[in-house]
């Protein structure tokens, strides 16, 4: 996609069920940066090995900035099965990712942190609109439709699915 705004007001092609995974690290002691910076480089190691595997269900992501300390990715995916199967891959980049982690985790004393969460988004549940943005979130993961497609509102674009 893009990354030249699309003048006029845009929603997300997809109308079906979407997992949404939230992922992220907080800096808890800046001077720790071996306890953090190898949190912080394994990301984009994993989503550039998903990008690249068509068949892997990332359909796409955003990193996000959340203040000094708090960094994370917003992913869409396929499927529940899919995230967790390249979760539990042996040959792919996550296994060792968070094998390190564990590790770093038990001797950093608390200096970085981590999170995720993971959401089922049944079809019709979800609606967005995009005014003047290149394709964002769920329109870059999915592509990006005139709004009047799925209607003007809202609460027309909740029933639409």
């Amino acid at each position: 996609m893009s990354k030249q705004p699309i003048q006029g007001r845009m929603t997300a092609e997809a109308q079906e069920e979407v997992v949404v995974f939230l992922i992220g690290m907080r800096v808890n002691s800046f001077r720790a940066v071996r306890s953090w910076w190898p949190v912080f480089t394994a990301m984009p190691r994993m989503l550039k090995e998903l990008s690249k595997d068509k068949d892997s269900g990332l359909r796409g992501y955003q990193l996000l900035l959340g203040g000094p300390r708090v960094l994370y990715t917003v992913q869409y995916w396929e499927s529940k099965e899919k995230l967790l199967a390249y979760a539990s891959a042996q040959d792919k980049e996550h296994r060792p990712a968070w094998a390190a982690f564990n590790r770093r985790m038990r001797e950093g004393n608390g200096k970085v942190g981590f999170w995720h969460e993971t959401y089922i988004v049944p079809a019709g549940s979800y609606e967005n609109v995009y005014v003047n943005m290149p394709a964002f979130g769920l329109g870059a993961a999915t592509g990006v439709v005139p709004v009047g497609r799925r209607g003007d509102r809202a609460a027309d674009r909740l029933k639409a699915a």
